[in-house]
């Protein structure tokens, strides 16, 4: 298992990544799951992989000289002279395809399931940012202002604070914040996620970048996110009321009829009726 995150904002694009692969409780390896394809000032991409360790590698392998051609007599689009953010995600399609034509019914054979996730971004020149999540079958969707951010591998702990906070207004320094925070949740919740960790924070029209950071245990920003985040969400828990449970004086009571439902009924002998 693994947890990918990248977001989509009107300043740029954020990308984060563990490093954990799981093959049983005994066979626990880190494995980096982002790559950055980088062309000053032409074009900037990040591919970010989960699932099947062996599927995505090779396709990260066959997309660096994956050549789609909609015509036999067309030169290539590869993921190097693509003009659209689009059709490199296409190519990344092509390459996926190319793999389940090669190993998809060995696999099956061997009772392993074809399964990869990827979610793939960046912006080439000409365009704007794009951010696109990457099936099995080679299809994909493209972020939108209403989905700013896409998730891959153990999303569901990190998903809440993305929500609360990300539109894509948001600055750039806090989505980086943000898609921290929603990690150390899924590391706090599940094993099977683990660091070191992988960012890459792009700013728009830049085509390349310098903010790219390993994060292990000893990283300072990160040791102090997550003590800072577990000690006031504690604060914030404990400054809610209890709820009240024997008519004790308070405005904001539990216990009193829904509007619209009954409450429930309890079975207390063998002859009553369920309905």
């Amino acid at each position: 298992m693994t947890y990918c995150v990248a977001i989509k904002l009107n300043a740029g694009l954020v990308f984060l990544s563990d490093s954990r692969t799981n093959a049983g409780l005994d066979q626990i390896s880190t494995f980096r799951k982002m790559i950055v394809y980088e062309k000053p000032d032409d074009r900037f991409m990040v591919l970010l992989s989960a699932g099947n360790l062996s599927i995505s590698q090779s396709v990260r392998e066959i997309l660096q000289v994956e050549k789609l051609k909609d015509r036999d007599e067309d030169e290539g689009i590869t993921i190097w002279n693509a003009k659209s953010m689009f059709d490199a995600a296409r190519v990344l399609g092509s390459a996926i395809r190319h793999v389940y034509e090669r190993d998809a019914a060995a696999l099956k054979l061997a009772g392993v399931d074809f399964n990869v996730s990827l979610i793939f971004g960046g912006q080439i020149k000409g365009e704007g940012m794009r951010l696109f999540q990457v099936y099995s079958a080679g299809n994909f969707i493209e972020a939108t202002p209403e989905t700013p951010y896409f998730q891959v591998g153990e999303s569901k702990y990190g998903k809440p604070v993305l929500d609360r906070v990300i539109t894509p207004h948001t600055p750039l320094d806090e989505a980086a914040k943000c898609a921290l925070v929603s990690m150390d949740s899924t590391l706090k919740s599940n094993l099977s996620v683990g660091l070191p960790l992988d960012m890459v924070v792009y700013e728009v029209n830049q085509f390349q970048t310098d903010k790219v950071v390993c994060i292990d245990e000893h990283n300072p920003y990160f040791k102090m996110m997550h003590n800072s985040w577990g000690a006031k969400l504690r604060e914030v828990f404990d400054s809610i009321e209890d709820p009240m449970w024997n008519g004790e004086q308070t405005s904001v009571p539990l216990m009193q009829p829904a509007s619209r439902n009954q409450a429930l009924k309890k079975i207390t002998s063998p002859q009553e009726k369920l309905i």
